[in-house]
């Protein structure tokens, strides 16, 4: 009883919580992804590349087809100090709100292949469990309660992990278990992170990378 009621108290919350998506120009976008800000932020295709593949390697995430309102509220955290990195944060330090939402409607429209990352079958399995089912003997809800069928994706509050870069899952995962990333604030990330194992980590984020984002899936 007691999980199905927390389950129940998940689905309830992704159902509430608001999904406002961003108004931004995507040309205007695509413009400040081949050339930067001119105020010495690096153009985004540097890193991320011009259709968002990002770089699994580099630790670049993969920005194609996420939504444009979860992308723009990120690039605010960053600029605005809620986020904390090394790269993102200067580069991010004088962008507008406009050139944000540009940024992130630009980003929303491109379409990359996932990147999958190697992984035994048994893994695997223990990846899809999590993520579908999750591990309720330790409190631990699956991924798609908050972030959707298949890992899709629900509005502007929680992204789609299907498709994503397992490094960067992985590195995100941590940062949450750790609290070096806080930026949520309903502390969901913080309390399901804090649960999981270093092996359950490395599932989950090797079975997301395996998975495709749908098209017109946000």
């Amino acid at each position: 009883m007691i999980k199905i009621q927390a389950g129940a108290g998940l689905a309830a919350l992704v159902l509430t919580l608001g999904v406002a998506r961003a108004e931004g120009d995507p040309a205007a976008g695509q413009q400040l992804v081949m050339q930067g800000d001119g105020k010495g932020g690096a153009p985004c295709l540097a890193c991320h590349g011009v259709d968002g593949a990002g770089n699994d390697a580099a630790g670049f995430p993969r920005l194609a087809g996420l939504d444009a309102g979860y992308l723009a509220r990120q690039l605010r955290d960053y600029r605005d100090g809620r986020r904390s990195d090394p790269v993102m944060a200067p580069n991010a330090a004088n962008l507008s709100d406009q050139q944000i939402d540009d940024v992130a409607a630009y980003y929303q429209g491109q379409s990359a292949q996932p990147t999958p990352a190697a992984a035994d079958e048994n893994l695997l399995a223990l990846g899809e469990k999590l993520v579908k089912q999750g591990d309720w003997d330790n409190y631990i809800a699956p991924c798609e309660t908050c972030h959707g069928p298949d890992s899709q994706g629900v509005g502007s509050t929680f992204p789609a992990l299907a498709g994503q870069h397992a490094g960067y899952l992985r590195k995100q995962l941590e940062a949450w278990q750790s609290g070096a990333r806080s930026n949520d604030e309903n502390q969901l990330m913080l309390a399901i992170a804090a649960r999981l194992n270093p092996k359950q980590i490395q599932a989950v984020a090797a079975y997301l990378s395996h998975q495709s984002m749908k098209e017109g899936a946000q």
